[in-house]
């Protein structure tokens, strides 16, 4: 199975602990290869907000996994604003839509980068809005929300246990439809 996971620093695996940052040796996506033995290929990049303009990915892709909107949010975007782009996204791509995954990112918590609480009150919001956005057209949707991510000192960024939990969740849904 040829998997595309579309992403931020949260898919890249950025590493908030060094100075200049980094990457952890293994995102969730790589440790959700090793789970399932599927040719997952990681298409995260640090600061990426939801596209506005057309993507094209492999017609040969069975799933294609979306996680984005918290560079979105922390842009100052509402979660209401982010939806729309994430719909006007979903809208553009030439997948079937029965081959995407919309994952709603962990909502963010206080931290170094995350001193409102409004942006966590925002973030916690993104999940119901792209939970409606998923079931009117039609694609698939997770909630990383209710999986109990561990984040770094930032408020931000997946921690290494943050990325093995979220592979076993993505796993656990994927697989077991759990």
């Amino acid at each position: 199975m040829k998997v595309v996971c579309y992403g931020d620093s949260n898919t890249y695996g950025y590493d908030p602990r060094g100075y200049f940052g980094g990457q952890y040796d293994k995102a969730w996506p790589e440790i959700l290869a090793v789970k399932t033995g599927w040719n997952i290929i990681n298409e995260g990049m640090n600061g990426r907000e939801i596209q506005t303009g057309s993507v094209f990915f492999p017609k040969d892709t069975d799933l294609l996994i979306i996680m984005l909107g918290t560079n979105d949010l922390l842009q100052a975007r509402s979660p209401e604003a982010a939806c729309e782009k994430m719909e006007w996204f979903l809208n553009s791509l030439a997948l079937k839509r029965d081959k995407i995954l919309l994952i709603a990112p962990p909502p963010m918590k206080l931290g170094q980068w995350v001193q409102s609480k409004k942006l966590i009150d925002s973030s916690s919001a993104l999940g119901k809005h792209y939970r409606c956005l998923a079931k009117r057209l039609g694609v698939r949707f997770a909630d990383a929300g209710e999986w109990n991510i561990s984040l770094a000192y930032d408020g931000v960024h997946l921690t290494e246990k943050g990325h093995i939990a979220f592979a076993d969740e993505l796993y656990n849904y994927l697989v077991k439809g759990e």
